[in-house]
């Protein structure tokens, strides 16, 4: 089993920087990609970033440009950097984690709040 607990987040105003990080506890020698999600207000929850354990990664369009995902593997930790912020980025993010053992099984943390004003 893996745990994720998430920092960071919080009220910002638009044009601002947030990072939010996200640490694995437990059995986490199986964690292969790190992600990150985000479930605006009234929305479905969307893919933001993802990292390979290899140190790929892939952004969705609506952040491209202005966040940066990074993970720490000694510290079983991803980050989110994002920088240039909207109104627009306003929702819970949370930290996904996925792990091979046979097949495929991911874990969610349990979200951390993003808010920012216009």
């Amino acid at each position: 089993q893996v745990q994720l607990v998430e920092s960071g987040g919080g009220l910002v105003q638009a044009g601002d920087s947030l990072s939010v990080s996200c640490q694995a506890f437990g059995d986490t020698v199986c964690i292969s990609a790190m992600a990150w999600y985000r479930q605006p207000p009234g929305k479905e929850r969307e893919l933001v970033a993802t990292m390979t354990s290899s140190g790929s990664t892939n952004y969705a369009d609506s952040v491209k440009g202005r966040a940066t995902i990074s993970r720490d593997n000694a510290k079983n930790t991803v980050y989110l950097q994002m920088n240039s912020l909207k109104p627009e980025d306003t929702a819970v993010y949370y930290c996904n984690v996925k792990e091979y053992r046979g097949g495929w099984r991911g874990y969610w943390g349990q979200g951390t709040q993003v808010t920012v004003s216009s």
